[in-house]
């Protein structure tokens, strides 16, 4: 017969129940609430959030850790931080289209790049983005309807993206770094064989050229005026040299002196 030792208090049932939960909490956290802006729908046991038309100026921040799709379309977010979705770890379809977007940060699909499969930045103000910001990034992008200023950067962001087919043709160069190329696709510019990194790096080193010739010219203006100085202080001590009276001079002065003496 087993004996209970007396330091040794059992455990009751709540303690049991208490510890069920604690490890099941440990285990399998907790996914986060709806936002209250958003409507989420359970599908299949996958999350999507609907937050399209919405009024919102950023990127919820309470959003559910096992959200597949994202909608948030249509509203007024201007910018995509750093880390923005880095807890949606399943995030597969990401709709950011119809903002005010301008600025994407660096980091701002960390986390997300192997899981994301189509991200849609159509119809925003973006005129630039980091070569980082889609850096991994394996999703079809759309980028239509932006106000893109076509320089080496973007050139270099393009080579590494999977464009949406369907929209690739609506990724026009509002500017450029040479006016002739402002109004037409990107794609169609970089196909005729232009290469902005190119004509950037000339463009670095006219620059280059011009801020050495301006040293240059006022190295040598200063050298032709330290000259000039010395020149002038040179002649003024030789004036000065010749109003002081000769030796021979002062040694008759002296002899006369002496005789009168």
């Amino acid at each position: 017969m087993d004996m209970v030792r007396p330091d040794m208090p059992k455990k009751t049932p709540f303690a049991l129940l208490w510890s069920l939960l604690l490890a099941t909490l440990i285990l399998n956290p907790p996914v986060m609430a709806c936002p209250s802006s958003c409507h989420c729908i359970e599908k299949s046991g996958m999350t999507v959030v609907q937050c399209i038309s919405r009024g919102l100026d950023k990127i919820p921040s309470d959003l559910p850790r096992d959200t597949v799709v994202l909608l948030l379309g249509s509203n007024h977010i201007t910018h995509i931080p750093n880390h923005a979705f880095r807890e949606l770890h399943y995030l597969q379809e990401l709709d950011l289209s119809n903002n005010d977007i301008d600025t994407v940060e660096v980091g701002a699909f960390q986390g997300v790049s192997d899981s994301l499969h189509v991200l849609d930045l159509s119809n925003n103000r973006i005129r630039s983005v980091p070569k980082e910001a889609f850096s991994h990034l394996r999703a079809r992008i759309s980028l239509s309807n932006n106000p893109w200023f076509c320089e080496c950067t973007l050139q270099e962001v393009l080579r590494e993206l999977q464009l949406d087919p369907e929209t690739v043709n609506e990724v026009v160069c509002h500017t450029a770094d040479q006016e002739e190329y402002a109004g037409k696709p990107v794609i169609q510019v970089l196909d005729s064989g232009i290469n902005f990194c190119n004509f950037h790096h000339k463009t670095t080193d006219v620059a280059m050229f011009v801020t050495m010739f301006g040293w240059f010219t006022m190295v040598i203006a200063y050298v032709i005026y330290y000259v000039r100085h010395n020149q002038e202080d040179a002649r003024r001590h030789l004036e000065y040299l010749k109003s002081l009276p000769s030796s021979s001079q002062i040694s008759k002065d002296f002899d006369t002196i002496s005789t009168v003496l």
